[in-house]
């Protein structure tokens, strides 16, 4: 069975990943606490299609290493 991680041992285990939580766990300003990791990937596009075949009902992809300088993320 899959297990609740919070967001630092999401970063430990998956570091420079993209990871799918199902079932986020998130604060007031909806910052991602922790979650059940439904899958993981040095490719996004990969995590994308694993959350598109899932459709899970709630669900955040966050990033788990450092964004190279020059880089913008656009929500």
């Amino acid at each position: 069975m899959a297990q609740q991680m919070t967001m630092a041992e999401v970063r430990a285990r998956f570091d420079g990943e993209w990871v799918l939580l199902e079932d986020p766990e998130t604060n007031d300003a909806l910052d991602v606490l922790g979650g059940t990791v439904a899958c993981h990937s040095r490719d996004r596009d990969e995590v994308y299609r694993q959350a598109v075949a899932r459709r899970p009902r709630r669900a955040a992809v966050v990033f788990t290493g450092e964004l190279p300088d020059g880089v913008a993320v656009v929500l």
